[in-house]
């Protein structure tokens, strides 16, 4: 099993001595005027020291926040079975008392229902009831290990559709597919992949894009990917004061111009089926019936037409050695370049892998060692788009000498057998019986013997012996014990 890592080209510059320019300031902009909530996962998967060490980024990143009725508002919910809301958005007024509270917020535990926390959002959370405030930006902040009981795409598309700006930080083993279709796009912006202990690296940054998501804005366009966009623009009309033209037509060519009818509640719109690397003039026309709008325009560019490797497999791995593999493999690509080395801090080493394969075989690497590996994509144009996943190497195990048995008994023996080399974490005993039900000990690495009982006289029993490591079980050593059949008295005759 990989992990992901979003810091992956981080860890491999400092290892390669390249310069890391320093995080800016997080700016706290009294124009952000927003929503803010928090999903938390509180549910059994999620161990009390991962709870709290969320808890407290979470802390961190809300206290310098400029919380207010006429600012920033947030609001926190916990995942588990069923979803609790530790606090409402109108209930602390400053970020010292939101820091406080969720502080002092206790772990749900139970399953990982996701989906019935994002429907109590939508249903119950973004309301004015709950203290939420029509017209002003919404965002969400996911923070997960990575899983979820229920179903979380289809609760989490329909926030979206509001216009929910969606943050996710997965501290776990996520699947990138599923978090980059559940975040906002583009995903590079939305999604982060970190490591529990090492929240507080993203804090400044993601603070500052929660502020910019929440800052009121004319009409503008978020989620910008090669074939689609979405735009937003703030509330000009009402449900019934009017509606909204919406065109957009590419810049080179007007005539193929393509127009939308909008209610008047409405304040943002999805827009795809676009093409890559191309420049569109948008036009938004309030149409009202009390008093004349000026239309408002933009102009969106989407993106070319250049994706990085979407996952990572690591597989086949070995002591000195393991297989990386990746998908997909877009048309130009002009090469692949691995970037590999070992954490915390050790000497990269760059592999080159031509644009028509999607794997490599890593070799010459250490023992039970933790290697950051990086899949780059290199396009024509001089961009490149990478993706980072953490593996380990095996430890050199070795198998068992000697197993060695001693009769104590009719139906008893005595095992014991030779210590194995390497970092032993205990012995794993087991005894298939001829007669009678198999066994399985567990015993620490100190012990190099066991009593086995209940071995019928007569019978044939088969008895393995296997060496644990941290990552994984050695070669086991087995051997038949046989025991004596019992010999019946010779039978006493009076003379």
């Amino acid at each position: 099993m990989i992990v992901w890592a979003a810091l992956g080209l981080l860890c491999l510059r400092l290892a390669l001595g390249q310069s890391i320019p320093e995080p800016g300031p997080a700016t706290h902009s009294p124009a952000a005027h927003g929503d803010l909530l928090f999903l938390l996962d509180s549910s059994a998967s999620v161990s009390y020291y991962e709870f709290s060490r969320v808890k407290e980024f979470v802390g961190q990143l809300v206290q310098p926040l400029p919380l207010g009725p006429g600012a920033v508002q947030t609001s926190m919910v916990h995942v588990g079975s069923k979803p609790t809301v530790e606090f409402s958005f109108d209930q602390h007024r400053s970020g010292a008392a939101a820091q406080e509270a969720i502080r002092a917020a206790k772990q749900l535990m139970g399953d990982t229902n996701t989906g019935l926390a994002l429907d109590l959002a939508k249903e119950q959370l973004f309301t004015t009831k709950a203290g939420a405030r029509p017209g002003v930006r919404k965002v969400l902040v996911w923070v997960t290990d990575g899983g979820s009981s229920d179903d979380a795409q289809a609760p989490m598309q329909a926030l979206k559709d509001l216009g929910v700006t969606v943050f996710i930080i997965s501290t776990g083993r996520g699947n990138f597919l599923d978090l980059s279709a559940a975040a906002s796009q583009p995903p590079e912006k939305h999604l982060r992949f970190v490591d529990v202990d090492d929240l507080q690296i993203i804090i400044p940054e993601l603070r500052g894009s929660i502020l910019e998501a929440m800052r009121p804005q004319e009409l503008h366009a978020t989620e910008v990917t090669s074939h689609s966009f979405r735009l937003a623009w703030p509330p000009l009309l009402s449900g019934d004061s009017g509606y909204y033209l919406l065109e957009v037509a590419p810049s080179a060519d007007p005539g193929a111009k393509q127009s939308r009818h909008l209610l008047g509640n409405e304040t943002g719109w999805f827009w795809d089926g676009l093409e890559p690397s191309t420049t569109y003039k948008v036009v938004l026309v309030p149409e009202s019936n009390l008093q004349y709008l000026a239309p408002q325009t933009t102009q969106v560019t989407t993106l070319e037409e250049e994706v990085s490797p979407a996952w990572i497999l690591i597989s086949h791995s070995k002591p000195h050695s393991f297989h990386v593999s990746w998908a997909p493999t877009p048309v130009g690509v002009l090469r692949y370049e691995v970037l590999y080395g070992p954490l915390p801090g050790g000497e990269a080493q760059l592999l080159q892998v031509p644009a028509t394969k999607n794997s490599t075989t890593l070799e010459n690497l250490s023992p039970n060692t933790t290697y950051l590996v990086t899949v780059a994509a290199i396009y024509r144009s001089g961009r490149e788009k990478a993706l980072s996943a953490k593996a380990c190497t095996q430890e050199v195990a070795s198998k068992i000498g000697h197993l060695y048995f001693q009769s104590l008994g009719s139906s008893t023996v005595k095992a014991s057998w030779d210590s194995a080399e390497g970092d032993v974490q205990g012995y794993q005993v087991r005894c298939q019986r001829q007669v009678g039900p198999p066994s399985l000990l567990s015993v620490s690495p100190q012990t190099h013997s066991v009593v086995l009982t209940g071995l019928a006289a007569g019978t044939t029993n088969h008895v393995c012996v296997t060496p644990i490591y941290q990552s994984h079980a050695g070669s086991r050593r087995c051997q038949t014990v046989r025991m004596h059949p019992v010999t019946p008295a010779p039978e006493y005759r009076p003379t």
